[in-house]
């Protein structure tokens, strides 16, 4: 594992990683062709990149009437407003790679107002959006929005833990200033 800067903190060389981390690069760099500059900052603390990983894979794994689509244009949205370079980079080449459309996702990230997405993709985006600046002020009328597109309670309840745990993400790579993977553009081409 190369071991340039790409944190604030330090990164663990592959060798001093504990065993099961060491099993968990290897397992991203045999999935994704590289590893992925967020686990090598999570690896400066071990306990907190396992229960990340944990907390990704249980959202990530389970069966949503929340496409994947539909959750990394949320995440690039928030991700956007937050300023958070890694999370906008990474989940927009996960976008081009699902979708193979190379400018919406970087369009949502600029201004999703002018975005050309669907009229559920935007209310999704509204209120993964409300909850990450007014946590406050979500009411009943924010979830009747999502029933009119077709979401269940259930799916509701997706949105709002993505939104929660890649805001904290966002918050965390913001934090640590990791640098956005060179792979990442090249994915979606």
């Amino acid at each position: 594992m190369e071991n340039k800067k790409i944190s604030r903190y330090p990164v663990p060389s592959f060798e001093k990683m504990p065993r099961d981390i060491q099993e968990m690069v290897k397992g991203a760099e045999k999935s994704y062709g590289f590893i992925p500059n967020v686990i090598k900052a999570l690896a400066h603390r071990p306990a907190e990149l396992r229960a990340f990983m944990t907390y990704n894979e249980a959202l990530t794994n389970k069966e949503s009437w929340l496409t994947p689509e539909e959750r990394e244009l949320m995440i690039v949205a928030f991700s956007g407003y937050n300023g958070c370079l890694y999370c906008v980079a990474s989940h927009s080449a996960a976008y081009r790679w699902m979708s193979w459309n190379i400018s919406k996702a970087d369009q949502v990230a600029v201004n999703y107002h002018e975005a050309n997405i669907t009229p559920r993709e935007k209310v999704i985006i509204e209120f993964s959006m409300k909850l990450t600046k007014n946590p406050a002020e979500m009411n009943e009328d924010d979830f009747e929005k999502l029933r009119k597109q077709g979401l269940s309670d259930e799916d509701i309840w997706d949105v709002a833990w993505f939104t929660a745990f890649f805001n904290l993400s966002n918050r965390m790579m913001i934090f640590l200033a990791v640098k956005p993977d060179e792979e990442f553009y090249s994915m979606g081409k």
